[in-house]
């Protein structure tokens, strides 16, 4: 196939857009779901890596859950606190749409500068939910120096792999 002179080559360039801003900057509300993703992270289990992760979410009824990471000495048997929190109000609010989720980070007792994203295992649980329901999840990526707002967990993922992948 490459020594055929009619393959092309295509580049395709794949963007996502983010807004940046400083924690002052955010509305009140994007505000207190920072502020319980933060707090979330005092009731990570993190005794290995000492990195604790704390997850919020506000879901369409404005309930807010939260969740934080759970370290296992067999590591993979572990979970990271997008998944505890997501899986968390999927099952107390099978109905109820996630609308914003805020991640937070910690390690040695202080809050990380820059944010932390969602690994992909979380990013495709998060894709899915989003999926699910039919209507964007907005993250906050919580870092002391700026916080990144996304506006649909798909700008996380562009090449998922969805339903659609199945068929």
């Amino acid at each position: 196939m490459f020594n055929d002179l009619s393959y092309i080559m295509r580049l395709k360039k794949i963007e996502i857009e983010l807004e940046v801003y400083r924690f002052d900057e955010l509305n009140d509300l994007d505000k207190a779901l920072v502020n319980e993703a933060k707090a979330a992270t005092e009731r990570s289990y993190a005794p290995y890596s000492k990195f604790h992760v704390g997850a919020a979410v506000r879901l369409a009824n404005g309930v807010v859950l939260q969740g934080s990471n759970q370290e296992n000495a067999a590591y993979p048997s572990g979970l990271c606190a997008e998944r505890v929190t997501m899986f968390y109000a999927n099952s107390q609010y099978p109905d109820v749409a996630p609308v914003a989720l805020a991640i937070a980070t910690q390690t040695e007792g202080s809050f990380l500068a820059q944010p932390i994203t969602p690994c992909g295992g979380c990013r495709q649980v998060l894709l899915e939910t989003e999926e699910r329901f039919r209507r964007p999840i907005e993250v906050l990526l919580y870092g002391t120096e700026y916080v990144y707002k996304v506006k649909q967990v798909r700008d996380l993922m562009p090449l998922a792999f969805d339903k659609e992948s199945l068929v």
